[in-house]
Formats: structure tokens, C-alpha cells, sequence
């Protein structure tokens, strides 16, 4: 039952969120989590029962991960992704030669590139943390803001940035064309030759091989009850209950692909800056936790060094900014113990799994 009472303030939440509504923190009655509806049933520092296993199993907001969605204008053959590959680590799609996406999105890296926020081309520090290209494909939107409604339409935002590539389109479609060797494989990858579009279909190809799933917790989701320790369970039950990560972190890829203010002070309008609607402010999209353990610093601004910081981020209950989402301001902090912080952070690390090492080919 407390499931399905989680489940039905969740909605109320994002409803009242969306519309931009508020509620006094007397009027809202905080549902009992897992953990308290199973307190009978299991011996939380011991053994956990098969029972409440058999609860985080079934429950509606945990989805395995599934196959990447993949557009039926951009199928990912073997030309065309030889051909993203290429583009990917291909400097010369960057106004000076000297930076491609490999550069802020590095394979040894997570696919980022473990600064708190990008480098510019000028050498200063950029505004926003390099999110990782691992299972971007998930995503409805992409950009910490959802500025790309596709992963196609990403692809080409950071080549034509004037902070980041800093190159014009314009002027690498005819460079792309004169380097020997491209335009066969375009054509062999499309069929005809060099274009915008083909160059920002070649790269998002590329980017949807980048996948982390059936980690462990996906195998426990799909009935091997014996995948997870102890510790982990518990973790899993703190994640969907007392420490409520299942509010926004939720579904496949454990994102629900919206956009929220989580406190951080800032000066980033966030979603605003797309939108123009004042309820966005400051507000980012949730990112998924696949991978979670390869794509340190943590939040849009790089601020959060490790899992256990994020953790207490969340604990505290976030930063004061004006716009903080509802939630976080009726029902943090969290009052988690040492224990609690640790079996919760036990279930992250196994999110972790293992990206895919892609190397630099020869280019053309």
C-alpha cells in the first residue's frame, strides 16, 4: 500500500510544480515510506526479507533499462557509425583544429571530462559541468536546460558554440569536404555526401553506442533476488522511500526527463533561458544515474566532488535558492543516519556498470 501512496503525492507533486502552485507544509501529509511499511518484516541491519525485496522488485517507479530508442531517419549502421567515430574525435570540426568532442566528452573520463565545468576556447572556466555522453540517448531533451529536443540536434549545439568548438557550419561542410577520405564516407554512410544534417546524424549515432545497462540493479528488477547484498536492498529501499531519489529519479534511465530547482545558488537561469517562463528558473533536467560512479564532479556546476557529497547536499535538505522546487522545501532534510548514508550510497555504486572504451580511429 505505501507504494501506491508514494506513487499517487509524487503526481500531486508534479502537478502543484508545473503549475507553479503552492501549498503550506501543514496542509501536506508526508505518506509513510517503504522502509516504515516493511519495519515488520525485516532486521535493518541484518538480513533483509524476501518480502520487501519483493516489494522494490515491483515497484511502479523502478523500470530495467531497455533498448536505446533509435530515430527511423538514423539508423545505426556499420557506416554510419564508423563515420560518428570518426567526426567524434575529429579536432578539425573545431574552429582552430585543436578540440573535438572527444575533448570535453573523453571515453577514459566517463564521457566527460572531470572538471567541474567546461574549458573554453579562451582557456576560462565555463559555466556548466560537461554532462556525460553515457545513455544520453535516453533523454526526451538534452542540454542541462532540454534546449535540444533530440540527440541530432545536440550533436551540432557545441561545434557551432562560439565557448566551445566555435566553429561555423557553414564553413566545416566544405573543410569536411576537402580532407580525403570524407566525402566516400558519407556517401557510403548516407548517400549524399557532406551535410549538416548528415554530420549532426553520424555523431548522434555514434553517441547512442554509448550505453550502460543490465547493471545489477537492472537484473534485480528482472527477478534475480540474490544480485544485490544486503547493504544494496536497503539502499534500494532508502532510494524509493525515506530518502524519496525515486521523486525525480525514476523510470528508465532513472531520469523522468523534467526539470527542477534543487537549491544551488546560482546565477544560471536554467530552463528559464528557454522557456522565458519565471516558474524555470534555475531550473535543470533531471540526469540519469547510469554510470553514476565514472562521471565525477557531480551537478550542473561541477560543485559536488563525490557521491557522498551529493548525498549530503540531498541530506541538508539542498542550497537556499529562491526558486527551490516544492518538494525540497517541504520535505528535506532528509535526517539520514551514517548508516543510512552508506547503504544508500552502496546502491548507487551499482549503477555504476561499465561504458564502452571507444578509441580514436585513424582519420581520414
Amino acid at each position: 500500500m505505501a507504494k501506491y501512496i508514494i506513487g499517487i503525492l509524487f503526481l500531486i507533486y508534479i502537478l502543484l510544480n508545473m503549475a507553479g502552485c503552492s501549498i503550506s507544509k501543514e496542509a501536506v501529509v508526508k505518506a509513510p515510506t517503504i522502509s516504515e511499511a516493511n519495519e515488520e518484516a525485516r532486521d535493518e541491519r541484518k538480513e533483509v526479507s524476501g518480502e520487501l525485496k519483493h516489494v522494490l522488485q515491483t515497484h511502479q517507479m523502478l523500470t530495467p533499462l531497455g533498448d536505446i530508442p533509435v530515430p527511423g531517419d538514423n539508423p545505426m549502421t556499420p557506416e554510419v557509425l564508423k563515420l560518428g567515430q570518426a567526426l567524434y574525435f575529429d579536432p578539425r570540426l573545431s574552429g582552430d583544429n585543436t578540440r573535438s568532442c572527444a575533448s570535453c566528452h573523453d571515453p577514459g573520463l566517463g564521457y566527460g571530462d572531470g572538471k567541474a565545468t567546461f574549458e573554453k576556447v579562451d582557456g576560462t572556466a565555463g559555466a556548466r559541468n560537461s554532462p556525460t555522453v553515457i545513455n544520453s540517448g535516453y533523454y526526451s531533451t538534452n542540454f542541462w536546460d532540454g534546449r535540444a529536443a533530440s540527440l541530432e540536434e545536440q550533436a551540432l549545439g557545441p561545434v557551432e558554440n562560439p565557448n566551445e568548438m566555435n566553429q561555423k557550419l557553414e564553413e566545416l561542410i566544405p573543410e569536411l569536404k576537402a580532407v580525403k577520405g570524407y566525402e566516400e564516407m558519407f556517401k557510403k554512410a548516407f548517400g549524399d555526401g557532406v551535410t549538416k544534417d548528415n554530420i549532426a546524424k553520424a555523431i548522434a549515432a555514434f553517441e547512442r553506442q554509448i550505453v550502460i545497462k543490465d547493471t545489477r540493479y537492472d537484473q534485480f528488477l528482472k527477478g534475480d533476488m540474490n544480485v544485490l547484498s544486503d547493504k544494496e536492498i536497503r539502499g534500494l529501499d532508502l532510494f524509493v522511500g525515506k530518502a524519496m531519489c525515486v521523486t525525480c529519479h525514476n523510470g528508465q534511465n532513472l531520469s523522468d526527463n523534467n526539470y527542477y530547482n534543487i537549491g544551488i545558488e546560482s546565477a544560471d537561469e536554467g530552463r528559464f533561458a528557454i522557456t522565458k517562463d519565471p516558474r524555470d528558473m534555475g531550473r535543470i533536467r533531471t540526469p540519469g544515474l547510469y554510470g553514476i560512479t565514472h562521471t565525477a564532479p557531480y551537478m550542473r556546476d561541477g560543485s559536488l566532488k563525490t557521491l557522498e557529497d551529493v548525498i549530503d547536499y540531498y541530506d541538508r535538505g539542498g542550497d537556499n535558492h529562491p526558486n527551490k522546487s516544492f518538494f525540497m522545501k517541504q520535505f528535506m532534510p532528509l535526517g539520514l543516519s551514517d548508516e543510512e548514508k552508506a547503504d544508500l550510497l552502496a546502491f548507487l555504486k551499482t549503477l555504476g556498470g561499465q561504458p564502452p572504451i571507444v578509441e580514436k580511429p585513424i582519420l581520414p
